[in-house]
């Protein structure tokens, strides 16, 4: 079936909302995308059905733990796991960085190295830059160049050596838009460390925008939260099942020692837990729908690869419509890759910066019209220092995903226009 952004639209309730008249443009997507539908009725289905804690010997609480079963199932497909016992929950990708680095923090010593980059969004730094500093460990950064917005992995041999035993890395810069070569990365730590080096990767602003296969990556850990891939405010990890059992777990002594539940602090959240299974099912029925998985044969994982493929020929035309239509506006710079032969290599998340104008200005501007993008650092410190744009209130992102239309798009770039001839 041809790809319908009407009818795709239509999962989403929160695009109907009206703003001066006009219906308002998300493009704020990169900190948080709509819900899909499935997500929220997942969520009131969990708090109407099942709301019980686990363990009781009555009918609510057993479908409660069926839910946070089920949810670990669909979480597993997402990232393509190889069993759920790998998969554990939480707030968000930072706090579960947090939770990380304090139980690896342990097995580190002295003299060990970390390395982090200089593109990453600092939810996966600043927990490792602590982390060394407890510990004596040796931090260090890999650099990327501002002129191609991208790490040089020749340069690889300069940060990871054979003392190198944690490389955190993100898979798509919430910046720069960039998609990062993890799986080369990982297999240069591997080797650099004589296998030594735990990887360590944010797929935040990668999820939402591709498919995720930690098998083929070869990392050992990976990060993601669902409000960014159509789902509610929580977070997954997924570890490699040997590691995660001998990592010592932070909780109470009540709490089991099996897998996941050691890493679970507290009662789980089933309600999110369903709503990132309905994100999941979301991812389905896009691929069953536009992405022609509809042989009842197909595993689910092979509908969500379907699905994201689907949805992905419509993110690539958004992002040459927005980089071509800004390349016309004057004075414009665009922080990211704007070679159509290169755009595999980035998510269509665009951040720009214009001379003499506050991104600010423009992202308040734009909110009065009803088109919703976000400026200054989006907790990329890193990678807005290091364009040299941190004091300077950084820049103006705009993050169309699948559900956007090219007509939004026109939208954005006619406010912008007008802004530009006010001022």
């Amino acid at each position: 079936m041809t790809y319908d952004v009407a009818a795709i639209r239509g999962q989403f309730p929160g695009l109907k909302r009206v703003q001066n008249g006009e219906p308002a443009v998300f493009f704020d997507n990169p900190a948080g995308t709509q819900m899909a539908r499935q997500a929220i009725d997942r969520m009131v289905w969990a708090m109407t059905e099942c709301n019980a804690n686990l363990g009781g010997h009555f009918e609510t609480s057993i479908l409660a733990e069926k839910l946070v079963d089920d949810a670990h199932e669909a979480a597993k497909d997402f990232v393509n796991a190889k069993d759920v016992r790998e998969i554990v929950f939480g707030q968000n990708m930072t706090t579960l960085t947090f939770m990380m680095s304090r139980s690896l923090g342990r097995d580190f010593k002295p003299g060990d190295e970390i390395v982090v980059t200089r593109m990453d969004h600092d939810g996966n730094v600043t927990p490792w830059v602590i982390m060394a500093e407890e510990r004596g460990l040796t931090l260090k950064y890999l650099d990327f160049s501002p002129e191609t917005f991208e790490f040089d992995l020749t340069r690889l041999g300069d940060v990871i050596t054979e003392r190198t035993r944690l490389v955190a890395v993100g898979y798509a810069s919430n910046v720069t838009g960039t998609i990062n070569n993890v799986k080369a990365i990982a297999k240069a730590a591997k080797v650099a460390s004589g296998g030594k080096a735990l990887i360590y990767v944010d797929a935040v602003q990668f999820a939402p925008h591709g498919v995720i296969d930690v098998q083929d990556i070869g990392c050992d850990f990976l990060v993601c939260s669902a409000y960014k891939f159509y789902g509610p405010h929580y977070g997954l990890l997924w570890g490699r099942q040997e590691l995660l059992e001998k990592l010592t777990a932070y909780k109470v002594r009540a709490a089991t020692m099996d897998l996941p539940s050691k890493f679970v602090t507290g009662t789980t959240n089933r309600e999110e837990l369903a709503g990132i299974m309905g994100a999941v099912e979301y991812y389905e029925w896009l691929g069953k729908t536009y992405g022609g998985a509809t042989d009842p044969a197909l595993t689910r994982r092979q509908r969500i690869v379907a699905g994201v493929e689907a949805m992905l020929r419509h993110d690539l035309a958004l992002a040459e419509r927005l980089i071509t239509g800004l390349q016309q506006i004057p004075g414009v710079r665009i922080m990211g890759i704007t070679d159509r032969a290169q755009f595999s290599r980035r998510v269509p998340t665009v951040s720009f910066i214009l001379p003499d104008c506050d991104p600010a200005e423009i992202a308040k501007y734009m909110g009065n019209q009803g088109i919703y993008v976000w400026d200054g650092h989006n907790y990329g410190v890193e990678p807005v220092t290091r364009l040299g744009l941190i004091d300077k209130g950084g820049v103006v992102r705009v993050g169309p995903t699948h559900y956007n239309t090219p007509a939004e798009i026109d939208r954005f770039l006619g406010a912008l226009k007008v802004y530009l001839q006010q001022r």
